[in-house]
């Protein structure tokens, strides 16, 4: 299942089993949000000023070279975490809002769940 329309009506995981296209299709979004580097770039572009960034507003924060940095911007780009947009010779990125709206939503318990014990832990 394209990565890209999995989130599109998902109900919490709480409330209903995911079915087995869903699951996958999810698990690469959490797969790209799972290496460090891409979910630091994500943050970067997030809280950029004007919430955007091009390859040369981030390279400097990292110790990955250029290529490297485009790379993990290309993967959370295919699952639908980030846009782009071309500028004369530069490619700058923004967040999807609506993408990480989706997966906040279906990580929420519904309001009726009991809180876990954190004792439990």
């Amino acid at each position: 299942m394209d990565p890209l329309n999995v989130l599109d009506c998902c109900a919490p995981l709480a409330r209903q089993p995911l079915p087995p296209d869903r699951a996958a299709g999810l698990a690469r979004v959490f797969k790209a949000l799972g290496d460090p580097a891409r979910l630091r770039i994500l943050s970067l572009v997030a809280s950029h000023e004007g919430g955007e960034a091009c390859v040369c507003d981030l390279t400097a924060g990292f110790e990955l070279s250029q290529p490297t940095i485009s790379h993990h911007l290309k993967v959370l780009k295919e699952v639908g975490l980030l846009t782009s947009e071309r500028r004369a010779s530069w490619v700058y990125y923004r967040v999807v809002p609506e993408r990480l709206a989706e997966l906040s939503a279906l990580l929420q318990l519904p309001a009726s769940a009991p809180s876990p014990d954190p004792r439990s832990r």
